[in-house]
């Protein structure tokens, strides 16, 4: 992904005070916001990208390492640390003992000593050059976080889609079963290291939004499905829709509003586990009925007088 102005994402100049950030941020955000715009996937990523600006810009500690270190503002404190280092180590980075770098945030540097030497072009950029040290400061990339939208149905199936990333297409397989709100990771699919350091992960958080009748809650189907006061009464069949095709189930007699009935493996799949299902659960909803006729009503009175 290419380095991404935060000042022209809000559209605010650099010199923006942080309450005409905030004002710009509240106007986009409503502008851009999913509820507003549903179906829209370039509204959606506009709207990732205007919080990802104001999560920065509003902070006036990042905003000031975004200012000064541009897209490289994520590693101002090793920057730094590295700066101090080789003003008081006399022209190299004393102090950090053994040929090495040691631990720079959570393990994302590595340090290696060669013959060629010298330091990437950031840390010549800060220092004036490598000065005759004959090593080279390697760092990951940055992760990268993507949403990836789908319906109850389409994670229903295994099946393949297309992402495109820094330019390239990359096919994915996603399995049967995916969560709404879980997450993969892509490895070395994010920003590309420095001077040979390892890429960053892509991480694809999944959105699935419901476009059946049914509920989901794991791997289990709910529903509730209306059948009429005869077939309740006498019993019956009633035909129902299922994720994988139309199904007949039998309505026995004297069936109560609210019996619940199991229908095993006729759930969503189980995640990675080829041939699992949960269960679909189903509702009986008596349905009364209206607009009957003398006769009906006739008919009605004589069955309450024989109940009684």
């Amino acid at each position: 992904m290419d380095f991404v102005d935060y000042y022209k994402t809000l559209g605010v100049p650099k010199n923006a005070s942080q309450e005409d950030i905030k004002k710009a941020y509240r106007k986009l955000a409503r502008k851009f916001h999913p509820d507003v715009n549903p179906n829209d996937k370039e509204a959606h990523k506009k709207f990732q990208q205007i919080n990802e600006a104001n999560e920065v810009l509003s902070d006036p500690d990042k905003r000031k390492k975004y200012d000064q270190y541009g897209e490289n503002w994520k590693h101002a404190d090793q920057f730094e640390q590295a700066r101090q280092q080789q003003q008081q180590g006399g022209g190299g980075f004393g102090g950090f003992g053994g040929g090495g770098f040691g631990n720079f945030g959570g393990g994302e540097y590595t340090y290696s000593s060669g013959d060629e030497g010298g330091f990437s072009d950031f840390f010549e950029s800060l220092f004036g050059g490598g000065r005759g040290r004959r090593s080279q400061a390697k760092y990951r990339g940055q992760d990268y976080n993507a949403e990836l939208q789908l319906t109850l149905t389409d994670a229903y199936t295994t099946h393949k889609q297309t992402l495109t990333i820094n330019g390239k297409n990359v096919r994915i397989t996603i399995p049967a079963g995916i969560e709404n709100g879980q997450q993969i990771k892509l490895k070395g699919y994010g920003s590309p290291g420095a001077n040979g350091g390892p890429n960053g992960d892509l991480f694809i958080t999944f959105v699935i939004t419901n476009n059946t009748g049914f509920k989901r809650e794991g791997n289990d189907l709910y529903k509730t499905e209306d059948i009429d006061l005869y077939t309740a009464l006498l019993g019956g069949e009633k035909t129902i829709d299922t994720l994988s095709g139309k199904i007949k189930l039998k309505v026995n007699p004297e069936t109560q509003n609210g019996t619940k009935i199991r229908l095993k493996g006729k759930g969503f799949p189980v995640y990675k586990k080829e041939g699992q299902f949960g269960d679909l659960y189903i509702t009986w909803n008596v349905k009364l009925p209206t607009n009957l006729t003398q006769k009906q009503k006739d008919l009605f009175t004589e069955l309450s007088k024989l109940s009684s």
